[in-house]
């Protein structure tokens, strides 16, 4: 029950950081959704961090929080693929194609930054599970 309510409670703080974002640096639909890639990347490395550095002792509770509640609301894939659907309607398949391929890239690296900068290495998953 403690796990479900720090989900909720990060869920509502992810979502309104996303807002936030989003809300700072609009977009159109025919437009390069750049708060959408700015809150993945930073979701990514911030996720990445937390998992080498504070999931190896962190109670149950807090990695749901700070994992599925908090950075689950803020980042989102359905929000890339919304943005790749929107640009291509608008004929800007290229623009969307490359707006795919950098947020999957700079995700990825931001993820591996994240990792990098709270320890060097990601936990064993086995470890990351008890």
């Amino acid at each position: 029950m403690r796990e479900l309510a720090a989900v909720i409670v990060g869920a509502i703080v992810g979502t309104g950081l996303r807002f936030g974002f989003d809300t700072v640096i609009p977009h159109t639909d025919d437009q390069f959704p750049l708060s959408t890639l700015l809150i993945n990347i930073v979701g990514s490395f911030a996720l990445g961090f937390l998992v080498a550095r504070v999931w190896p002792t962190a109670a149950p509770w807090l990695k749901a929080g700070l994992g599925p509640g908090l950075l689950g609301s803020f980042t989102t894939f359905s929000a890339v693929a919304v943005s790749f659907v929107a640009l291509s309607t608008h004929d800007l398949l290229w623009l969307a194609a490359v707006y795919l391929v950098v947020s999957v890239t700079l995700g990825f690296l931001g993820a591996l930054a994240g990792i990098r900068l709270g320890g060097g290495r990601a936990p064993r998953i086995d470890a990351v599970n008890e």
